[in-house]
C-alpha cells in the first residue's frame, strides 16, 4: 500500500471500514486483520476470484522444494480493504490479493495457504522462511529490495481522506502542516509525514502532528472520532474506506507517489521466475483483470510486470 502496506475483524463491511467499522483493513492484532501471529487461514477463491488452471510451462519452472510442498504459504495483513482484509465469517482472508495469491498459485501448480499476520512482520517472516510470499500491498523500494525481491503487479499512489463535514483541504504534503495526521505502521505514508515534519517546521509552520497505530482500522478510528484531521493511505484502499463511510469521509486531492505494489519473495528462493511467468499468464488470459474488476479496481492494472522495478 504503498504500505511500506494493516482488529480483529468482524463481516466484510466492518473489516473494509473501520468508517462502517467504527464498529468493527494495514498491519495489526492477531485475530482479524493483522494479528501479530496471524489467524492463517486459506482464502477464498470464490466468485471473480474463481480458480485458475495449473500451466505445466510455469510449473516447471518451481523449485522441487516448493513442488514437494505443494503449498505456497502467502502472508497477509488483513485490514487494507479492499486490497486483504477479513471476510464475512470472521477468520478467512479475502481481497484482491487473496484471490490473485490464489490464482498465482494455481497457476503454479500449488496450493496457497494465505496467512494473517501483521504488516511489519510479514518481510522478517520471509527472511526467516516462515512465509514463502508476502502478498501485502507492499510497494515495491529500493530499500525493501535490500532485503527481498518484489515481483510487481499493481500500480498505486497515496490519498489523502479526511471528515465530509468540516474536513480540511489537503492536496498536498505540504498541507499536513499543523494537522492531525493518523496512518498505519510501517507504511509509506508514515515515512512521507515523518519527513513532511521538518520540512514544516523550517517553513516557520507547525509540524504535522503524527499519530501511527497498528493497523488501519485504528486510523480510520482516529479521524472518525475526531482524534485526526487527516487520514492516509494507498489510493485504492483511501477510495475504498471513503466508499464504505456511510457519508463519513471523502478523499481530499488527488493521489501522489505512484508507484508499482510488488510480491515479496524471499532472495535465493527461486521463486521470483516462476511468479512472475505466473503474473504474466494471468495477464494474457484475462484472469488478472478479472479479479481487479470484482474489487473495483481496475484502475490499478499493469500491462508488464517485472522483477525488482523500484524507482526510489
Amino acid at each position: 500500500m504503498i504500505k511500506t502496506s494493516r482488529p480483529a475483524m468482524a463481516p466484510l463491511l466492518a473489516v473494509s471500514l473501520a468508517a462502517l467499522a467504527f464498529a468493527g483493513c494495514g498491519s495489526s492484532n492477531s485475530n482479524s486483520s493483522s494479528g501479530s501471529g496471524g489467524s492463517g487461514t486459506q482464502s477464498s477463491s470464490s466468485g471473480g476470484g474463481g480458480s485458475a488452471k495449473a500451466d505445466p510451462a510455469v510449473a516447471g519452472m518451481v523449485p522441487s522444494k516448493y513442488k514437494s510442498k505443494g503449498t505456497l504459504t502467502i502472508a497477509a495483513d488483513a485490514t487494507y480493504a479492499p486490497n486483504e482484509f477479513i471476510g464475512p465469517d470472521g477468520h478467512t482472508v479475502v481481497g484482491m490479493d487473496a484471490d490473485l495469491g490464489n490464482a498465482i498459485a494455481q497457476t503454479m501448480g500449488l496450493k496457497a495457504d494465505i496467512k494473517n499476520a501483521t504488516f511489519d512482520s510479514i518481510l522478517p517472516g520471509l527472511a526467516s522462511g516462515k512465509y514463502d510470499l508476502g502478498m501485502s500491498s507492499f510497494t515495491d523500494t529500493k530499500e525493501r529490495e535490500k532485503t527481498v525481491d518484489f515481483v510487481t503487479y499493481f500500480s498505486a499512489g497515496t490519498s489523502f481522506y479526511v471528515k465530509a463535514q468540516g474536513g480540511p483541504n489537503v492536496t498536498s504534503l505540504a498541507d499536513l502542516c499543523g494537522h492531525k495526521v493518523a496512518v498505519e505502521k510501517g507504511t509509506t505514508q508514515q515515512i512521507d509525514v515523518e519527513h513532511q515534519i521538518p520540512k514544516c517546521k523550517s517553513a516557520g509552520k507547525a509540524a504535522p502532528q503524527l499519530t501511527v497505530f497498528p493497523d488501519q482500522n485504528g486510523a480510520n478510528l482516529a479521524l472518525s472520532s475526531g482524534r485526526a484531521d487527516v487520514g492516509m493511505a494507498d489510493s485504492p484502499v483511501a477510495a475504498y474506506q471513503v466508499k464504505k463511510s456511510g457519508g463519513q469521509f471523502k478523499l481530499s486531492g488527488s493521489p501522489y507517489g505512484t508507484a508499482p505494489y510488488g510480491i515479496a519473495i524471499p532472495k535465493n528462493s527461486g521463486l521470483d521466475k516462476p511468479v512472475l511467468a505466473a503474473m504474466k499468464t494471468l495477464i494474457k488470459n484475462g484472469k488478472y483483470k478479472t479479479i481487479l474488476t470484482k474489487w473495483g479496481i481496475q484502475a490499478g492494472a499493469i500491462s508488464n510486470p517485472g522483477i525488482n522495478q523500484a524507482t526510489s
